[in-house]
């Protein structure tokens, strides 16, 4: 797979492990056609579904296919995506069911990610990584008792795990945004959308919008949250060495490497 892509210019991460297969690449057309029909050629992968948006610049630097124990690490050996999984919802569908006041909305992306966009409505577990969820399900799953769950995230991939984990935690009817958000705005009419903001994703677009467009972000290359243009005209922003979310959290030894590496990325770049 690493060898394809490299023949055909195809950048990005696609990570594979005994739960599947998931990634995000970018390159020319007729490369991301020949990717896709050797994936879908292999055993098991016949059925997998993907989406397709653009970028006016090639958004990552290099191809990487890893081997994981986990798509996404969730630290919960019992959780099985492939035995069973919460109900697909549609993105055409998902605006009826979760204005339904007996479901509970679940952002189960990371924090960072939900404070640039999430779903009207949606409970925010304010969670750093996906491994601190079972310990946030633990202590608030009294509040939803009676309630049926509806969970989401950027691509689908962490609902796969976190519905699965719900439904060995006993909750009777678990949901899920089939596609993730990415589907969402990709299908779903904006005059029509229960999306507010955008939507972080792991390339050098930051983030998208309706239409899956490319959003109005930049990155703080040293924390990896999203920042804005203000963000940016800040006192505590360094160029790749800090803003104002990561200004305690660093050492100076900490921020002179990254300060290197943003001197070597620029010198890279020009």
């Amino acid at each position: 797979m690493l060898s394809l892509c490299e023949h055909e210019g195809i950048k990005g991460t696609i990570l594979i492990a005994a739960e599947g297969i998931n990634g995000t690449v970018a390159g020319p057309s007729q490369g991301i056609v020949r990717l896709w029909e050797h994936i879908t050629a292999l055993p098991g992968c016949e059925n997998l579904e993907h989406k397709e948006s653009t970028a006016q610049s090639m958004p990552f630097k290099r191809m990487k296919v890893r081997l994981k124990k986990e798509i996404v690490t969730m630290g919960q050996p019992n959780v099985d995506p492939r035995a069973k999984t919460g109900h697909y919802v549609e993105a055409l569908d998902w605006n009826v069911l979760i204005s339904s006041p007996d479901v509970a909305v679940i952002d189960t992306r990371n924090d960072y990610e939900v404070g640039i966009g999430t779903f009207e409505g949606a409970i925010d577990p304010q969670t750093k990584t996906f491994r601190e969820f079972p310990e946030w399900w633990a202590k608030n799953k009294h509040r939803l008792q009676d309630k049926k769950i509806a969970m989401f995230c950027t691509g689908g991939i962490r609902c796969e795990k976190s519905t699965n984990f719900l439904l060995g935690e006993g909750v009777d009817e678990v949901y899920h945004l089939k596609g993730g958000i990415l589907k969402y705005l990709e299908q779903v009419p904006k005059e029509e959308s229960t999306w507010t903001g955008e939507c972080f994703v792991f390339d050098n677009r930051v983030s998208v919008g309706h239409g899956l467009v490319e959003g109005n972000y930049d990155q703080c290359y040293a924390c990896r949250r999203p920042i804005t243009g203000a963000n940016k005209e800040r006192e505590e922003y360094i160029k790749g060495m800090q803003c104002h979310q990561c200004v305690d959290e660093y050492t100076d030894e900490d921020r002179a490497r990254f300060g290197e590496r943003q001197r070597q990325m620029d010198a890279a770049r020009e």
